[in-house]
């Protein structure tokens, strides 16, 4: 079934030079502010940053946005930080329902995860901190949410990063994997320098610490099952978990960015277990054979070829690292060839996100950047803490062009960024940005103003398969421009986007053919779908 939602105004022809973002922040009413905690004493956590989720708490057809933030830490005087919830308006603008949906937890912030956990059609929301874990369920009634930690079992106690809500084992509901970082003690820390100066210490000065996956039994009652899927290993220092169905045989793989550790990629075998893959692959390490920084990571098609590429923010003086997938579970190394190497080196990424700022048909690159320590000139004079954000376009030939300079003045901005959230908040037909920030006044809420293309947003709602439909494949067909883009809300460094798929259609004013294949095996077809609307796609089992 196919329902008509939102029949929006067709997208003007009136073409860009460039993808154009305008900073919104304070017009839109979020005024929230990142607390690391700092006072000097270099605590691990407060380097680490935090994420943010766009997602419709309340059902009301536009995207609200949920704020992860840090809290005080031994030697720090200010005011203790809380996470934040604001409702969207629907007139680009927010308000503050932190408290009204009791979901202000205040514990050392890392990560947030949404999915609809039970199938109730509301989406629930999960927080990873430095500290035991959070899952807030949503009650369905105007966004309110009740804490249900006790109940699924899901309050991990280690240090939480990246988070993921995915169906790895294809029963209909969704299972969560949860990343770690470190085994990490406040009264173990230990003091690091960089020459004579006091830093930040590297992840290799303390033990690394497993990633957690936990299979929904269905009832809220989740079960870890780590070390029976083959998953448990503590050698990474894992700061970014995504899933995506890499080896195109049907089951959800998991790719772990570690930092200064190989990288994890990890093959779902489709009985329920995993098998590591990352060196075989050629992920594990850069073409140089370094086992890079790796902070975040997304899963994309970038050259629209059907098969999933890695893209991979990494520490500064390092290259960003663009994973090509060669088929037949290899890939290779393009980074330099795509011209992503040379401009990222100067910069220390922490988010790496594909989308099609442009909505032409083919997925840039969004790094979000910013140093670690907040004395960094006092033994690196060459760089500054507060760094640009970059975007590189997809140039349709294999290669990037950074366009950050060229992309409007939201792109222009220098702040300690870390993690990002995507989503189309005021429903116009682009991909919007919300960066969380460190040492700044306020994160950032980026306004894509791009008008030069027409899309297609694609809603699907599982019957049979999960309810937000992740992991579904979408195979959209328009004249000569042929992509295939799977359905996940957790990518990027800490954070989770917009549940809705987005389709870049260029010049098109339709999608010829239109193929959803979902996580049970169902497949559907629709033909002749007109651009710039917004539909929702209703699972369908044939008898």
């Amino acid at each position: 079934m196919v329902l008509l939602l939102l029949a929006l105004v067709a997208a003007s022809v009136s073409a860009q030079s460039a993808p154009h973002f305008v900073e919104v922040t304070r017009a839109a009413g979020i005024d929230f502010r990142y607390v690391n905690g700092a006072s000097g004493r270099k605590y691990m956590p407060e380097a680490i940053g935090s994420g943010a989720a766009f997602f419709d708490a309340d059902g009301d057809g536009f995207l609200d946005l949920y704020i992860v933030n840090g809290t005080a830490l031994p030697g720090y005087d200010g005011p203790p930080g809380t996470n934040a919830h604001y409702r969207n308006e629907g007139d680009g603008t927010f308000a503050d329902v932190t408290e009204a949906t009791r979901t202000g937890d205040a514990g050392y912030g890392m990560g947030a995860a949404v999915g609809d956990a039970d199938n109730d059609g509301s989406p629930d929301l999960y927080v990873t901190n430095y500290g035991p874990n959070v899952f807030y369920h949503n009650e369905g009634r105007g966004g309110t949410f009740a804490d249900m930690t006790d109940r699924t079992g899901l309050g991990d106690p280690g240090w939480g990063t990246h988070t993921a809500f995915a169906d790895y084992d294809r029963d209909g509901d969704l299972d969560l994997y949860v990343a770690n970082y470190m085994e990490f003690d406040l009264d173990a820390n230990k003091e690091c320098f960089t020459g004579a100066v006091r830093s930040i210490c590297g992840p290799l000065a303390y033990p690394g610490q497993s990633g957690v996956l936990y299979r929904n039994d269905g009832d809220l009652a989740f079960a870890n099952v780590t070390r029976a899927a083959g998953l448990f290993n503590n050698d990474g220092r894992q700061l970014a978990a995504v899933f995506g169905d890499c080896d195109d045989d049907g089951d959800p793989d998991l790719f772990i960015a570690n930092d200064r550790q190989p990288n994890f990629l990890f093959l779902n075998n489709g009985d329920g277990t995993f098998v590591e893959h990352g060196i075989v692959a050629g992920v594990a390490y850069n073409e140089e054979g370094y086992a890079e920084s790796a902070m975040g990571a997304d899963f994309g098609d970038y050259d629209n070829d059907g098969r999933l590429d890695i893209i991979l923010a990494t520490f500064q003086w390092l290259p960003n690292t663009l994973y090509h997938n060669d088929g037949g579970g290899f890939f290779s190394d393009l980074t330099f060839a795509a011209h992503l190497g040379a401009p990222s080196v100067p910069y220390l990424g922490m988010a790496a996100v594909f989308f099609d700022c442009d909505n032409d048909g083919l997925l840039d690159v969004f790094v979000t950047n910013g140093h670690l320590d907040e004395n960094v000139r006092e033994f690196d004079p060459d760089t500054t803490y507060p760094q640009q954000n970059q975007l590189f376009r997809n140039q349709g030939d294999g290669t990037f062009a950074d366009v950050s300079n060229a992309s409007g003045p939201g792109m222009l901005v220098e702040r300690v960024s870390h993690g990002a959230a995507l989503g189309d908040y005021d429903n116009d037909g682009d991909v919007d940005i919300f960066v969380s920030d460190s040492d700044a006044p306020h994160c950032t809420l980026l306004r894509n103003d791009y008008s030069g293309h027409n899309y297609l947003t694609v809603e699907a709602v599982g019957t049979q398969s999960n309810r937000d439909g992740l992991g579904t494949k979408i195979r959209a067909v328009a004249g000569d421009l042929v992509q295939k883009r799977e359905i996940r809300r957790s990518y990027g460094y800490m954070g989770s986007s917009d549940v809705r798929l987005t389709l870049g259609l260029g010049r098109h004013v339709q999608v010829d053919s239109l193929q959803v294949f979902w996580p049970s095996g169902a497949v559907q077809t629709l033909l002749n779908v007109a651009a710039n609307q917004h539909i929702v796609i209703e699972e369908t089992i044939e008898e």
